[in-house]
């Protein structure tokens, strides 16, 4: 059953799907209202108390390993039949994003996992791309902040290496970047005066 895109949503996808093309990434301000914003704050926040986030590593597979010298987050994976109420309005709109592109770009997505991520004061993950040696199914990289009042000495910025520019940006709760996973090379910087919260994912083809 084809989902029906409300316009609100429909411009959020266009914006991000836009910024893809025209400067190898995409951008979008308040993609959840700041009530659901906060919810997943709340969620993950619940997560790392109870100690159910772990540390997270690079690779996969027999290439899997956890080096403190390239990242130092700490993560847990958001199930994609959660009965929580927040992160099942997470995963529908993430369903109608999917959706969306697969039917106006011919994306042949079929599959997506998303986790949530936090930084502690004085972690960062040095510049890499997303994609797997020995697994090329992710396309798209996702990372939606779920910071409050994050400002920009707070550090833990996302730096995108594109072929036209280094861009520099600032997790502000709300805000979503979008981009290949083949492709774009990226660092988040120190985070410098508290933690940083985001729900971060990939879009595949498996």
């Amino acid at each position: 059953m084809q989902t029906i895109v409300n316009e609100l949503h429909e411009q959020q996808y266009e914006r991000l799907i836009t910024g893809l093309i025209s400067n190898e990434f995409g951008i979008c301000d308040n993609f959840f209202s700041a009530d659901i914003i906060e919810e997943l704050r709340k969620n993950l926040l619940n997560n790392y108390e109870e100690g159910i986030m772990y540390r997270a590593g690079i690779g996969k597979d027999s290439e899997y390993t956890k080096d403190k010298e390239i990242r130092r987050d700490v993560i847990c994976w958001i199930d994609e039949k959660s009965e929580n109420v927040t992160e099942r309005l997470f995963i529908q709109k993430m369903n109608e994003f999917v959706e969306y592109l697969n039917k106006t770009c011919y994306t042949s997505i079929n599959a997506f996992e998303f986790h949530y991520a936090y930084y502690d004061v004085g972690s960062f993950y040095k510049r890499h791309v997303d994609q797997f040696k020995n697994d090329n199914g992710r396309l798209f990289s996702f990372v939606m902040y779920l910071n409050d009042n994050w400002q920009f000495n707070d550090g833990g910025e996302l730096v995108l290496y594109t072929q036209q520019q280094t861009e520099i940006i600032l997790p502000i709760g709300g805000r979503v970047a979008f981009f290949k996973s083949d492709v774009i090379e990226h660092e988040v910087k120190v985070a410098l005066t508290k933690p940083r919260l985001s729900i971060v994912g990939w879009m595949k083809n498996v």
